[in-house]
């Protein structure tokens, strides 16, 4: 959140805070802006019992998607172009996207500006270190494990856990919302994720052994941007 600020500050760009609300979105700023969850406890409630999981993430689409789209029509925008941050060493990713340009309609077409260029992450690394501010998040060869949303289910099992063991506080929100679940649903939407243990399961692991999971594991390809 401070470094969205510290963009806007240090390169004299506006930026326009979006915040999901059930009945829209909100404006806001960084003084403002929601600190612990806020908007995504909204929308869980709106579609509870069912969690956002791989096969259903409603958590962007609604979240990003929608009220970033819908800020733009109440702003009169009928046609517009979307910038994807995905680099030339997110090939799959990319692969999804040029695909289908126009994921959401004739009215908005995307572009990846850094795959062309052949930006990858040790590319981006090197700016950032070159620039007066940064994320100040811990970089290990050019990935940051901490980035993006703290124990999204996309994450590989091993590095959600590595995150809990280093501060076990953040599997709080996880758990909770999966508690909630599992006594309103019997079904898979009852978890964030049905391929590995609940969020309560790894928080205890997490306390009592490690090397649970494959520390190579692969991401699953996140969409964030759809």
């Amino acid at each position: 959140m401070r470094f969205v600020q510290d963009c806007s500050e240090n390169w004299s760009v506006p930026i326009t805070w979006l915040e999901y609300r059930v009945d829209g979105y909100a404006v806001v700023d960084h003084a403002s802006a929601s600190r612990n969850g806020e908007p995504f406890d909204a929308l869980i409630n709106r579609f509870r019992p069912t969690l956002p999981n791989g096969r259903a993430r409603y958590c962007s689409d609604y979240m990003k998607t929608r009220t970033i789209h819908k800020h733009l029509k109440d702003e009169g925008w009928e046609e517009w172009d979307s910038f994807i941050g995905i680099r030339a060493d997110e090939q799959r990713r990319a692969s999804k996207f040029r695909a289908n340009p126009n994921p959401k309609g004739k009215y908005e077409t995307l572009f990846l500006p850094l795959v062309p260029e052949g930006v990858t992450s040790k590319v981006v690394g090197t700016f950032w270190k070159s620039s007066s501010f940064d994320l100040n998040l811990p970089n290990m060869n050019g990935k940051t494990m901490h980035g993006n949303c703290d124990l999204c289910m996309l994450k590989p099992k091993a590095q959600i856990l590595s995150l809990i063991a280093e501060k076990p506080e953040r599997a709080l929100w996880w758990m909770n919302h999966e508690k909630e679940a599992a006594e309103r649903c019997s079904g898979d939407g009852k978890y964030f994720a049905i391929d590995r243990p609940t969020y309560a399961e790894m928080y205890k692991y997490a306390a009592e052994q490690t090397d649970m999971f494959d520390p190579n594991e692969e991401a699953i390809a996140c969409f964030c941007g759809d």
